[in-house]
């Protein structure tokens, strides 16, 4: 039991990434905004895995939370594809004060990336209308958004890391000692 668990860590957080989304937990909101939940988790992901699994796990993450959502009219793939290739092009270091801050920062940028585009999507389509001024103080709510993203990623991007390489280390291990294993038996 212990080892499914620990080889499927990442997988596990992924599921909470939509559930966390729709329970909109207030008490860690700012303004009635919550932080971009998906990017704590493919923050992390994508610097271990690369941009390529960033890019997938960007679309996988965008079709579950567009799916889930409640408006259907806008949808969050291209930023959290967008991200998710940025973010598989960052190297880890080993300097743990400066990751901190830097998860912060990158998932600021990654919040106001998203936000941005998802904005903008709103307003090219109301653009017609003489209405789409109405829409200039959701920018209020994108910058919301950045600094609740930035403050809470130093705490849950650093665990999360520590967790998937944690995973990726057990599983990386096990399968070295079988291909020695199988080597050793194929050359006896």
């Amino acid at each position: 039991m212990n080892k499914f668990l620990t080889k499927r860590f990442p997988i596990i957080f992924f599921i909470f990434v939509p559930i966390i989304f729709l329970w909109h937990p207030n008490w860690l909101g700012f303004l009635s905004v919550q932080p971009y939940w998906p990017l704590f988790w493919l923050l992390p992901w994508a610097m271990i895995n690369g941009s390529i699994n960033g890019l997938i796990y960007g679309l996988f993450l965008g079709l579950i939370l567009d799916s889930v959502a409640l408006n259907n009219n806008f949808t969050q793939i291209p930023g959290l594809i967008l991200c998710g290739v940025l973010f598989g092009r960052i190297k880890l270091q080993s300097d743990i004060w400066v990751e901190h801050f830097k998860y912060g920062l990158i998932c600021s940028f990654g919040s106001f990336l998203c936000g941005t585009l998802y904005f903008l999507q709103i307003l090219f389509q109301n653009f017609a209308d003489s209405t789409f001024l109405l829409f200039i103080p959701s920018i209020q709510n994108i910058l919301a958004e950045v600094f609740l993203t930035g403050f809470f990623a130093p705490l849950i991007c650093s665990q999360l890391l520590r967790i998937f390489k944690f995973s990726r280390r057990n599983f990386s291990n096990k399968f070295s000692q079988e291909v020695k294993s199988v080597r050793k038996n194929s050359y006896s």
